[in-house]
């Protein structure tokens, strides 16, 4: 899992490419999806409402589609979070991100915060059960003990990833947290980094430490290794008025 420093398309496929922001139009949705393609990134990665779009879009590549659930503040019900999550799926979801109930979390109810992931990670599987589920635990606002009580809840409930960040916080992804999380999780549950993996050198920073995934808004800068060159996320900017 480890790369060389020098190697630039293999970065792709460690790579979910991010197009979240709320001012996100249709067409820069499919410009994603095109770079994707073009680059051989993992997944795209966007709001529920552009899920059946991007299936459409990414249809007979290999790059798979990805959404968020409860995105970005993670307070939803649970129940909105599971339906959310099977009608992702059934809009042609591979893979959904979910943001813990961070309140629950902090305070101390470790049932809520695991019956919350539970009932998203079996939502998910049942529409299709090779749907890939990751656990956004927005590591900004937790200490350490918390992090890896939300890593071993995430894991008991079933999750594939856990993940550092929802990219809105306050803070995104450090070495730490990714060597913390790794090391909570132990085998079989795999390591998300995300939040501030915007060029070559973080993304091999974060996956020297173990990340199995990046959650980026620039491939084509990371695979370049190359800051200046134009991607779909350097126009996606807010509008002006």
């Amino acid at each position: 899992m480890l790369l060389e420093k020098g190697y630039d398309a293999g970065y792709a496929k460690y790579c979910d490419h991010t197009v979240l922001r709320a001012y996100t139009i249709v067409e820069k949705v499919k410009e994603f999806c095109q770079e994707a393609i073009e680059y051989g990134a993992a997944a795209v990665c966007v709001n529920p409402v552009h899920v059946k779009l991007v299936h459409e879009q990414l249809q007979g590549t290999d790059v798979k589609t990805a959404t968020v659930i409860g995105f970005p503040l993670g307070a939803n019900k649970t129940v909105i979070k599971a339906m959310e999550a099977a009608e992702a799926v059934k809009d042609g979801a591979d893979e959904v991100d979910m943001v813990i109930n961070i309140g629950a979390l902090r305070g101390k109810d470790e049932d809520f915060v695991y019956e919350d992931i539970k009932a998203v990670v079996d939502a998910a599987k049942k529409v299709n059960p090779d749907t890939k589920v990751k656990v956004i635990i927005e590591t900004c606002y937790l200490t350490d003990e918390e992090k890896i009580t939300a890593c071993q809840l995430s894991k008991k409930a079933g999750a594939d990833f856990v993940k550092t960040s929802t990219g809105m916080g306050n803070g995104g992804a450090t070495v730490h947290d990714i060597e913390l999380m790794k090391k909570a999780v132990g085998d079989g549950v795999k390591v998300k980094a995300s939040g501030g993996v915007d060029n070559r050198e973080r993304a091999y920073m974060f996956l020297s430490a173990g990340a199995d995934r990046l959650g980026v808004s620039r491939v084509p800068q990371i695979v370049s290794d190359d800051t200046s060159i134009a991607s779909a996320a350097a126009t996606n900017q807010p509008p002006k008025f």
